[in-house]
């Protein structure tokens, strides 16, 4: 499901540094940079799309790999998941769900050098709900510090555990401020400050943002939040040269204070902002971005709601002024980023829109082989967009469109991506020879009117795609829904280990 750049210490994300060879995944929300208790040389991508990750040498990554070339390792974990896998030093972390009714939340640790798992942590969901292919699975990434990894499930379960696997806290934010109402899932991944954990809950009851202490678990404030549907996450920029924590959600974009959660501004004038993150390209400059739905459902307000935002502060006041926008460009899942002084946006069929960042003038539009559900990674000279369907094209970073290389993660990825696109293609077709009443086709699950949805194996959206990575010099780790998979450089001669399935034992560490 978007990083940033907002700290000299993490400028080699910046578009302006970024040229100078330094790298950083625009993936990554960007980050107010690193806390504190987190300076240290080990290498890091301690949160969603990389909040606070150490910066990336331009040859560290492959520019090419398949399913028997460069991967190091794959490795099968428990149950399910749409997470973005963490790193700290030499360990991964991540998270999945099992169970008909999600009802069992996992947090397991890998071994980074091989994929062996190292521990599987186990707990029981606190609010039970059925699971399927159409909704959020273990979606919010968690986070991870020096000492603790930090993890929250759509059943509302949120917890932190040592390196090892000792839980050290538990809550339980439906217990403590009533169940989840949705429909769609969440899928808000967690924010980290130097000694907070912050928690977006949107959904269609009360909805809230929550900041918790790391040592203990306790609420150091909760500001409450008008209802919507939402999977976006937020983020930590950079505006007037301070921390704020920014939400674009269904409805509005809003700047929070994350020492005590006062609402600091908030623009309306958006709609249809359900799953980006606002990626920033200088101090107070960010980007916005909403999709149409699954059935244009939400086209109007989309059209209006993709644009570059400055916010300053006036006095004793922020002002919010839009720099630019584009009424084309809708993404789905992967956040709109900014890499060298250039904005990209990927729609659903696989279209990548170009704009100059600081004047919005198109640049190009070409055709990628598949949709992104990740944000793209911005490395060296290149751009790496992780297709849904599992293909990763890399493009030539600049004004001129040039791919330079398409890569498959597993065997059969461009040919479930190409059928992919043509079923779109036949639905959107479908769609605009039948009145539109404005809700759902009867019978139709796919999110595309007049189409069925794809499977493979026989489960609708099942595995494998690929959700979301993490990255460290040396190494790109991928996620699909239920194993991860390692990238290096890897002579040909070497070759590929294989990581094996844990053994679940309710927590303990293995």
């Amino acid at each position: 499901m978007n990083q940033r750049v907002s700290n000299s210490r993490l400028a080699g994300w910046r578009s302006s540094l970024l040229s100078a060879g330094i790298v950083l995944f625009t993936l990554v929300t960007c980050l107010a940079g690193e806390p504190p208790t987190q300076k240290s040389n080990v290498q890091r991508w301690p949160g969603f799309q990389g909040a606070g990750a150490t910066a990336l040498t331009a040859d560290s990554l492959p520019l090419t790999w398949s399913p028997t070339r460069n991967i190091a390792w794959q490795t099968e974990i428990p149950g399910k998941g749409q997470s973005s896998p963490v790193i700290w030093g030499e360990k991964i972390f991540v998270t999945s769900i099992e169970g008909e009714m999600k009802n069992d939340c996992h947090v397991v640790a890998l071994d980074l050098k091989q994929g062996k798992l190292l521990w599987d942590f186990k707990t029981t969901s606190s609010q039970p709900v059925r699971g399927n292919y159409f909704q959020s699975r273990s979606a919010p990434t968690p986070v991870v510090d020096a000492e603790r990894v930090y993890a929250f499930f759509e059943t509302g379960n949120l917890l932190a555990l040592n390196h090892d696997g000792k839980q050290l806290w538990s809550r339980s934010l439906t217990e403590d401020y009533g169940e989840f109402e949705v429909r769609i899932g969440l899928a808000a991944s967690l924010v980290q400050t130097r000694d907070t954990v912050i928690v977006l809950i949107d959904h269609e009851g009360p909805s809230y943002l929550l900041a918790v202490d790391k040592l203990t678990g306790k609420t150091k404030w909760k500001t409450d939040r008008f209802s919507r549907q939402s999977y976006a996450s937020p983020a930590l920029l950079k505006i007037d040269q301070a921390d704020q924590i920014v939400c674009s959600s269904s409805g509005s974009v809003d700047g929070y204070d994350p020492s005590t959660g006062k609402l600091l501004w908030t623009f309306e004038e958006v709609g249809g902002n359900r799953a980006c993150t606002p990626l920033t390209f200088g101090d107070g400059k960010f980007l916005v971005s909403a999709s149409p739905g699954m059935h244009d459902e939400r086209l109007t307000d989309a059209k209006k709601s993709n644009f570059a935002m400055q916010v300053k502060r006036v006095g004793e006041e922020f002002q919010q002024t839009i720099l630019w926008k584009t009424s084309k460009a809708m993404p789905t899942f992967g956040s709109p980023m900014v890499y060298q002084g250039l904005a990209y946006w990927v729609n659903k069929v696989g279209v990548v829109y170009c704009f100059d960042a600081e004047t919005g003038q198109q640049v190009y539009i070409k055709r990628l082989g598949q949709p992104c559900w990740a944000t793209p990674l911005g490395l060296g000279d290149r751009i790496y967009f992780p297709g849904k369907d599992g293909l990763t094209t890399v493009i030539a970073a600049g004004r001129e469109f040039r791919i330079l290389a398409e890569n498959e993660l597993i065997d059969g990825a461009t040919e479930a991506g190409e059928a992919d696109l043509k079923r779109r293609a036949e639905a959107g077709k479908r769609r605009s020879t039948v009145p539109q009443s404005g809700g759902r086709t009867a019978g139709d699950n796919s999110g595309n009117t007049g189409g069925r949805p794809r499977t493979r194996n026989g489960l609708t959206f099942a595995d494998p795609v690929q959700y979301g990575y993490a990255a460290v010099n040396g190494a790109l780790v991928m996620r699909t829904g239920g194993r991860l998979f390692c990238i290096r450089k890897i002579p040909v001669a070497a070759k590929n280990q294989q990581g094996d399935k844990v053994t679940t034992t309710g927590g303990a560490a293995q």
